[in-house]
């Protein structure tokens, strides 16, 4: 990599010496990581090496680099459509539809992909759906949260799902594995509110101990010490509504890093 791809060499290594601890996480230096050039490992190393051997492999194998290839690859209907999850269709033909969240309907369509998810819904002809990566471009130049994070995000603690999201709110499920709790934390510019939907909850607020069983609620006031901890041996799932002008990482102060069974 030294030799072959020295800027992006640099900028990784970089990256890593300018990073820093944050409790259980490591966080590369962000200036340095966006100023590493974009490319894959083959382009950069593999076919500029002089320390590498092929061999010919017939298994045929296909990339599936693209939803046309998705499209090639897959089972299809009688009327060479694939479709995944809650789907209708009239007069559809040659066509890929995924459906993750919720009923998609499509009527007259031929030689498309639709794919649905949670974040958004991409509608493309099969032929153009290499050009993704350009609508990602918009979105990141646009700084729409959609080029980077996902409405699902996984933590090492379980998972937490945005709902919904507006000024001043958000609603998030979150989903504590057993043994597992969130950091603990303080915010001082909003107030959270847990509704506890499966299992019982073990709340930290400032110097209490809370126990917080199925159908039952917690307000957590903004400028006050909390953690949820799951004691129990099965998932805690939790509804949590937060209020406030600042909903974003930032007014996140960490105390003690999560427990991660």
């Amino acid at each position: 990599m030294r030799r072959h791809a020295p800027r992006i060499f640099s900028a990784t290594r970089e990256a890593v010496q300018a990073g820093r601890t944050d409790l259980d996480f490591f966080r590369l230096d962000p200036s340095a990581f966006r100023a590493c050039p974009s490319d894959s490992i083959d382009d950069a190393v593999m076919e500029k090496t002089d320390r590498a051997a092929t061999l010919m492999l017939d298994a045929g194998w296909d990339d599936v680099g693209s939803w046309e290839a998705l499209w090639q690859v897959g089972d299809k209907d009688e009327d060479r459509n694939i479709l995944k999850g809650d789907v209708l269709v009239h007069e559809v033909s040659d066509s890929y539809i995924n459906a993750t969240s919720r009923l998609v309907a499509a009527v007259g369509l031929q030689g498309h992909v639709v794919v649905e998810t949670a974040d958004a819904v991409m509608i493309s002809p099969r032929h153009c759906t290499q050009e993704v990566k350009r609508l990602v471009e918009i979105l990141k130049a646009k700084g729409r949260a959609e080029a980077d994070v996902h409405r699902r995000r996984y933590r090492p603690w379980g998972v937490l799902e945005v709902i919904a999201l507006a000024p001043r709110f958000q609603v998030n499920r979150l989903t504590l594995r057993p043994g597992a709790s969130i950091s603990l934390q303080k915010h001082h510019r909003r107030s959270e509110h847990w509704i506890v939907v499966q299992g019982t909850a073990r709340v930290t607020r400032d110097d209490r101990q809370l126990t917080v069983g199925t159908d039952e609620s917690v307000f957590i006031p903004a400028g006050v010490v909390h953690r949820i901890q799951n004691p129990e041996k099965i998932s805690l799932e939790v509804i949590e509504v937060q209020t406030g002008d600042d909903l974003g990482d930032g007014d996140t102060i960490r105390l003690e890093a999560p427990l991660i069974p």
